[in-house]
C-alpha cells in the first residue's frame, strides 16, 4: 500500500514530532482500529497515521476548539475567514498594534479561529497562554506572517482532516475514557518530558504541569492497557543534558517493554539508531514487536 506524503501541522507547537515521523511510523502497529493521539499537541503525528477512527486529545481546550472549527468548516470558509481578518487588523511583519488589538479582541470572545490568526503573527509561530488563560505570545516582528508555506500546510492539514474519520476530545490524560479500546486500538503518548523543561510543562500557563506524580500516573496507566491487550507507543527522553529520567528508566526494566532509539538529530533516516554519546536520548517505548524491524527495515 503506498505511504500517503507526510502532513505537516500548521501550528508550530512544541514538541511537535514532525521530522521523526519517518522513524517513529515504522514502528507503529500496521492495522489499526482507533488510533489515541492522547497528547495531540500540534497533531503531527496523529494525521499521518492510518486507522479505520482517530482521536485526537489535548487538555488545553481552546487548542481542541481550534480543531473542531477547522473540522467543521470548509477549506474555503476557513481561508477567506483567515484573509479576511488579516486585512481588518492589517496584520503584517512590521503591525504590532494590529496584531495587539486582535489578541485583546480573541482573549475577550475566544473566536477559535482567530487563535490561528494570531499563531501566524506571534513570535515564532507559537501558542502560549497565561495563567489566566489569557494569549499572551508576543508580535513575531519581522519573522512571522501567514505566508506560503503556512497556508500550503494548513490547506493539506484541512484536506486530510476531512477525508477521515476523526474526534476531538479535551482531558487531562487521566480522565480520557479508555474502556471502549481493544486488542485492534493503539494509544500513542507524548506527553511533556519529565527532565526537560518548557511553556508546556511548567505548570504556570493555567493548565495542568507536568512532574514525578503526573509521569507516574501516565505509567501506571499504560500498564492497564497493556494488561487489557491494548498496544501503546510512549515517547520520551531517557537522558537530557546530563539528568537521566530512573523513573522511566526502572519502569522499563520492571516491566520489559521494548525501547527503540530515536534519531535526535531529526535528519530523515528511516533507521533504528542506537545512542552513542549525544546530550539527549529520545526513545519510543512499546508493549509490541513492531513489524518494522522484524522485517528488517530498522535495525540496532
Amino acid at each position: 500500500m503506498m505511504r500517503l506524503p507526510y502532513i505537516q501541522s500548521p501550528l508550530n507547537y512544541i514538541g511537535g514530532k514532525y521530522k521523526l515521523l519517518p522513524q517513529l511510523l515504522p514502528l507503529f502497529p500496521r492495522q489499526i482500529g482507533t488510533f489515541v493521539d492522547l497528547f495531540c499537541g500540534g497533531c503531527n503525528v496523529g494525521i499521518n497515521v492510518p486507522s479505520e477512527r482517530t482521536v485526537f486529545n489535548d487538555n488545553i481546550s481552546y487548542l481542541i476548539d481550534l480543531y473542531r472549527a477547522f473540522s467543521s468548516l470548509t477549506l474555503e470558509d476557513t481561508i477567506d475567514y483567515i484573509e479576511r481578518r488579516i486585512g481588518e487588523f492589517q496584520l503584517s511583519l512590521t503591525n504590532e498594534e494590529g496584531y495587539k488589538t486582535l489578541r485583546r479582541e480573541y482573549n475577550e470572545q475566544r473566536n477559535p479561529l482567530d487563535l490561528f490568526v494570531l499563531t501566524a503573527y506571534s513570535f515564532n509561530h507559537q501558542i502560549r497562554f497565561n495563567n489566566s488563560h489569557q494569549f499572551n505570545n508576543p508580535f513575531g516582528r519581522e519573522r512571522s506572517r501567514f505566508n506560503a508555506a503556512m497556508k500550503s500546510n494548513l490547506c493539506a492539514f484541512l484536506s486530510r482532516l476531512h477525508e477521515r474519520n476523526i474526534a476531538f476530545t479535551c482531558f487531562d490524560f487521566d480522565q480520557f475514557d479508555f474502556s471502549e479500546l481493544n486488542g485492534r486500538d493503539f494509544v500513542y503518548c507524548d506527553p511533556p518530558y519529565l527532565i526537560t523543561t518548557g511553556t508546556y510543562n511548567d505548570g504556570k500557563r493555567g493548565f495542568t504541569g507536568w512532574n514525578e506524580i503526573q509521569e507516574r500516573k501516565l505509567l501506571r496507566l499504560l500498564d492497564e492497557l497493556d494488561t487489557r491487550g491494548v498496544a501503546f507507543a510512549l515517547s520520551n527522553v531517557l537522558v537530557h543534558r546530563g539528568k537521566e529520567n530512573m523513573i522511566l528508566k526502572e519502569w522499563i526494566e520492571r516491566k520489559g517493554y521494548k525501547v527503540n532509539y530515536l534519531n535526535k538529530s531529526y535528519d530523515n533516516s528511516n533507521y533504528h539508531i542506537a545512542y552513542k554519546g549525544g546530550t539527549s536520548v529520545e526513545v519510543l517505548v512499546v508493549n509490541y514487536e513492531p513489524e518494522a524491524i522484524e522485517q528488517g527495515v530498522l535495525f540496532a
